[in-house]
């Protein structure tokens, strides 16, 4: 069925009649607003993410229905970030013509699978024509208590610098795709990463981040983030950086740089955070809880800048710091 023959408003009739409307939604999809109602105690986290066919993602490898969660994912990751607890979301589209009904069908089937998977209300959105590519901007509204909310500045020298899983897949997973790949551990973590939102609240309710980021635009970048916030610099070392088997195979096959797309690649969603040295038994408590990895990989230095140590102990040049979509 072509997206004209349903008009905009079947479309989003067809959508409303599969969203599930959880506690806290007074008033849904089909007014000029929703209404919802926050938890007593909280203040609301609020962020949004835009994806552009041919910036963020190419349809000829991005299958709708995963990039219907990853399209939520990476706005849910952002509310992970703060230790906070997602509740609603807005989803716009801007729409080309090509696209039949049946593709949008499937990537919103994505999109609220995942919302399901966490809790989420779809609570409104816009729709609207484009002469171009597929355009996705999502918001997404969370809540924590004032107290518990973590932000990127609060780091201090001597603290553990830490990440959840492993880091780089993603990256790789899209010069696979790029080569014609379309299946693995590592394209799985590009096209369908996991929002680490069960940690980061976690990690919040128990007071342990001094500071807290999401690694999206590649964990030097990020790490930038946490150190320009909090007036220091860190030291990181190479041979601590957790890697997946499927990373150390990959890179090796396509004669990558063992290091760099680790580094510098981005869109992992893992949680970067630093915590005092005295707080680590209890951090790997939890994660081990959670079934997740994590590992300290550095240290916050009093003197600005990162450093980064080789395997063999020597100073490593990591080359561009990561994603910047104006340079």
């Amino acid at each position: 069925m072509k997206l004209r023959e349903l008009g905009e408003f079947g479309f989003i009739d067809r959508l409303s009649r599969t969203v599930s409307l959880r506690d806290g939604v007074r008033l849904g999809i089909g007014d000029d607003a929703a209404v919802t109602e926050p938890f007593p105690g909280t203040v609301t986290l609020t962020s949004t993410d835009m994806l552009v066919e041919g910036v963020h993602f190419d349809l000829s490898y991005s299958d709708p229905y995963r990039l219907g969660r990853k399209s939520l994912a990476v706005n849910l990751s952002d509310i992970a970030a703060m230790g906070g607890r997602p509740r609603f979301v807005l989803l716009a589209l801007a729409i080309p013509p090509t696209l039949s009904v049946e593709f949008l069908d499937i990537f919103t089937a994505g999109f609220l699978a995942l919302a399901e998977e966490h809790g989420v209300s779809l609570v409104g959105g816009d729709t609207c024509s484009s002469t171009s590519g597929l355009v996705i901007s999502v918001t997404v509204m969370g809540e924590q208590e004032p107290s518990k909310v973590v932000t990127r500045a609060g780091a201090k020298p001597g603290e553990l610098v830490c990440v959840s899983g492993s880091v780089g897949d993603a990256a790789v997973g899209l010069e696979l795709l790029r080569r014609g790949d379309r299946e693995g551990w590592c394209v799985r973590r590009h096209l369908d990463p996991t929002p680490r939102l069960r940690e980061g609240e976690r990690l919040a309710a128990a007071g342990l981040p001094s500071a807290m980021i999401d690694v999206s635009d590649g964990m030097l970048a990020d790490l930038g983030h946490i150190l320009e916030h909090s007036g220091y610099g860190a030291s990181i070392e190479l041979a601590r950086l957790p890697l997946s088997e499927a990373y150390q195979e990959a890179v090796h096959r396509l004669s990558l740089a063992p290091f760099s797309p680790a580094l510098t690649g981005g869109e992992d969603y893992e949680l970067l955070f630093t915590l005092a040295k005295d707080r680590w038994p209890i951090a790997e408590e939890l994660f081990a809880a959670a079934g997740t990895q994590v590992t300290i990989i550095g240290e916050i230095r009093p003197e600005p800048g990162i450093t980064v140590t080789g395997p063999d102990g020597l100073p490593w040049e990591p080359g561009p710091a990561g994603f910047d979509h104006f340079r």
